[in-house]
This record gives C-alpha cells, sequence and structure tokens, in this order.
C-alpha cells in the first residue's frame, strides 16, 4: 500500500509518487541553485532602502526566516541525511557516505529507487521531505508546481446499476483522463457525456 495515497501498491510507494518523487530528486539541485541566485541582494539598480515606519533599526529588504531555512546548504544537509540512513539500511556494514553534496545524494539517490520503493520503510517520509524542499524552493522562485484539476465524477458502471463515483483529476495540459479507482478512460470525444452525467449538486 502507498504510504502517501494508500492506494494498493507493490511497495511502500505506488507509480505515480514514484515517478513524482524520481522527478523532484532530478530537478530538486537545479531548483536550489535558482533559489541562491533569488535570494543573493543586487549590488546595483535598487538604490538606498528607506524606511516608511520608525523602527528601532535598519530592516532587510528581505525575509530573513526564509533565507535561513530555503538555503542550499540546508536542502544538502537533508538530502545527505537521507542517503546516509538509506545506505545504513541497505548495507549497514559499509563506512560512511562522502561527504555531503546535493547533486550526487539527489543522483545517488534516483538510482537507488527502486530498492528504496521496494524494502525502505521510510520511503514515504523520504518523499514528504523532498516534496517540502520543493514546495519551499518553488516558493522563493516564484515557480509552483503544477496541481492537480480535477474534472468530476466517473459515471462508468461497476456493477449492476452501480456507478464508479470517484473523482476525476488531471495535470494541466493532460486530454486523456483516467479514473484511479476502476481504470475507465476518457477521451475528448467523451467530455460532453462525462459533463452530462454528473449529479446535480456536483461542484
Amino acid at each position: 500500500m502507498c504510504e502517501l495515497c494508500a492506494r494498493a501498491a507493490s511497495g511502500y510507494l505506488c507509480n505515480r509518487h514514484t515517478e513524482q518523487l524520481a522527478a523532484r530528486l532530478r530537478e530538486l539541485p537545479a531548483l536550489y541553485r535558482e533559489v541562491g541566485e533569488c535570494l543573493v541582494p543586487r549590488r546595483t539598480g535598487w538604490g538606498d532602502i528607506v524606511a516608511t515606519k520608525s523602527a528601532a533599526g535598519p530592516r532587510a529588504p528581505l525575509n530573513e526566516d526564509v533565507v535561513d531555512t530555503v538555503t542550499w546548504l540546508r536542502a544538502s544537509a537533508v538530502m545527505h541525511a537521507w542517503r546516509a540512513d538509506v545506505r545504513r539500511a541497505r548495507w549497514p556494514h559499509r563506512g560512511a557516505p562522502p561527504p555531503p553534496d546535493l547533486d550526487a545524494d539527489c543522483r545517488w539517490l534516483a538510482q537507488e529507487l527502486g530498492w528504496i520503493v521496494a524494502q525502505y520503510p521510510a520511503a514515504g517520509d523520504l518523499a514528504r521531505a523532498v516534496a517540502e524542499l520543493n514546495t519551499l524552493a518553488r516558493a522563493v522562485v516564484g515557480d509552483p508546481e503544477p496541481r492537480p484539476q480535477r474534472i468530476g465524477y466517473c459515471v462508468a458502471l461497476v456493477g449492476e446499476g452501480v456507478v464508479c463515483g470517484a473523482v476525476i483529476s488531471r495535470m494541466p495540459g493532460e486530454t486523456q483522463l483516467k479514473c484511479k479507482w476502476c481504470g475507465t478512460s476518457y477521451g475528448p470525444e467523451d467530455y460532453l457525456m462525462l459533463h452530462h452525467f454528473q449529479p446535480a449538486d456536483a461542484p
């Protein structure tokens, strides 16, 4: 059962969340390089910072909590700790892993993802940690991750007079819809029918 969505899975994560984790591991180093560029104050072009209200002292032109928590060093420390734990679980007799390196640690974890999903009980926690780092970085760089769009309810018959009724969603740009519960597929030619048979009180 998937640790993130409780759907049936052969390991600790379903295929969708495994693919999502793999993509985030690939993207994380580049995202945090961009974060570094966003959080370095410009040396020219902004002029002097002028306070509009009286204050006890000068105020920073950025959110210092963000600078403290959304950094390459913090992301590197988090991912290195996960690499060390996966390595300990898989090869308990090996020595310490190499020094922290965000690129290398993310690449190593992505390469070990098959074993992680199948054998590592904390796979769900790893996926959540990577998702949190991803969300924090995207909030800084102004590039939020695409979110699923709710389309409606599945109208397929799954028994004698029984309608599936599961929520159907899609990612932006997707045209082929598939119910994750009963497996029914809907193409663009089915959209009118799907809309017509939605419950009257559907949001």
